[in-house]
């Protein structure tokens, strides 16, 4: 279960700075995430899912080396360092990799605009040289029209050297595998041609793609990806939570039923690409939607500072994303120490992980709608031997439910009597 982290706004690194990276001093700041990886341990995860760390011109995204640490994150002593105090802890690291596109300033494609089609690695980028006379821009296909993000050529067996290599080399220095940045922006047969070569020398790697739309168990299937990112299941609670219309989250979670018996979803609340939860639905009802992430199969991640009741929006311009992916202070509060709706949060979390960790058996389970209504639902995720019941009340007045033959609350508040469970105004519980 991962903790997901956005390095270069948690180090309170610049994004958008003067100069660029190789002009730019080396800026230890990993040594800032060290400190809270006891955070993340207590919390009851057991994963580090990083950001882009990779040396790029500004948000992480437009990757300029893949074989060097950021100069504002630091160097890679400071990332060895980083890695060897999670095996200290028993955590494992999953780095993110951004292999459909790089940055315009990429050394790769500087050599085009300087040599045209004589430069050796013409043949990395998708380029309409028809179109181009020297002296001019390259006419390069870029990413969903952002022009300083050039689309890699995923037809050319160099490009998939260079992502074999990239994946391996990180591998080797002690990861545990990658988030595949827009993988539904590439052709799934390209990953099918570079995941079993990586697999060869790290058969236990682990890789999830992150796809916001399109045939998920068609896509899993052709690339022979682990795991794919489960937008629609996030969609279905947000809207579901923040509309009162537990309709939508009943089909969101009948669809991912269906994507359960094909592989295990990465599944998530919050991210570093979209509001904040607390935001998005209110932080009265952040203990449902954790509570619906906890209880259906997936392998979950918390976006850093969920788990502290952060509130942010995120919007549709220049730095829109700066206000989801803060500076974290030096060091975590104690949990003492945290103001109530912070200290709300974190017991949420805390309970509802704990509850995920002793039913370890719900990673691959399937979940039926017991009773459903516009403002409460009451789920039942089973096998044949075990089961815990969620039930939600979003209304403003105390509700009564099926109990489904539910005997004891392992977290949240209810009463249990006579088959039925009491549930107070925008109440919750996760039943066994």
């Amino acid at each position: 279960m991962w903790w997901h982290v956005y390095p270069l706004g948690f180090v309170g690194a610049p994004i958008r700075p003067d100069a660029p990276p190789a002009e730019t001093a080396v800026e230890h700041r990993l040594g800032h995430l060290e400190a809270w990886l006891d955070h993340l341990v207590a919390l009851g995860l057991n994963g580090l899912q990083l950001g882009p760390v990779f040396a790029s011109a500004t948000h992480g995204y437009d990757t300029i080396d893949h074989f060097r640490i950021d100069p504002r994150l630091g160097d890679e002593g400071d990332f060895d360092r980083l890695v060897a105090a999670c095996r200290e802890r028993g955590i494992r690291v999953l780095l993110d990799g951004v292999f459909n596109h790089v940055g315009r300033a990429h050394p790769a494609f500087l050599a085009l605009e300087e040599q045209g089609r004589a430069a050796e690695t013409a043949g990395l980028f998708r380029v309409h040289w028809d179109s181009w006379s020297p002296g001019e821009p390259v006419p390069a296909d870029v990413f969903e029209g952002h022009d300083q993000l050039v689309a890699l050529d995923h037809d050319a067996d160099a490009v998939a050297d260079l992502v074999v290599d990239v994946m391996t080399h990180w591998l080797q220095r002690g990861i545990d595998g990658w988030r595949l940045d827009a993988a539904y922006a590439v052709p799934p047969a390209f990953w099918a041609r570079v995941l079993p070569r990586v697999r060869e020398r790290f058969p236990d790697a682990y890789f999830t793609g992150e796809v916001i739309h399109g045939d998920a168990a068609a896509i899993v299937r052709e690339s022979t990806l682990d795991s794919l990112t489960q937008y629609e299941l996030w969609q279905g609670i947000w809207h579901g939570l923040a509309d009162r219309n537990c309709f939508e989250l009943a089909h969101a979670i009948e669809r991912h039923n269906a994507l359960v018996r094909d592989f295990v979803p990465s599944t998530f609340i919050g991210n570093h690409d979209v509001t904040r939860i607390a935001t998005a639905v209110g932080p009265e009802l952040v203990p449902h939607a954790m509570a619906v992430l906890a209880t259906v199969a997936g392998t979950p991640s918390v976006y850093a500072g969920d788990e502290l009741g952060f509130e942010a929006r995120k919007e549709e311009r220049l730095g829109g994303d700066d206000a989801v992916r803060p500076e974290f202070p030096a060091e975590p509060p104690s949990p003492d120490a945290l103001e109530p709706a912070a200290a709300d949060a974190y017991g949420v979390h805390a309970s509802l992980l704990a509850l995920r960790r002793r039913h370890a058996w719900l990673h691959r389970a399937q979940t039926d709608v017991v009773h459903l209504a516009n403002e409460a639902i009451v789920l039942r995720t089973a096998t044949d031997a075990d089961r815990v019941i969620t039930a939600l009340n979003l209304a403003d007045e105390p509700v009564e439910l099926p109990a489904a033959d539910a005997s004891s609350v392992e977290a949240g508040v209810a009463e249990l009597a006579d088959g039925v469970v009491r549930l107070g105004a925008r109440g919750w519980a996760v039943l066994s």
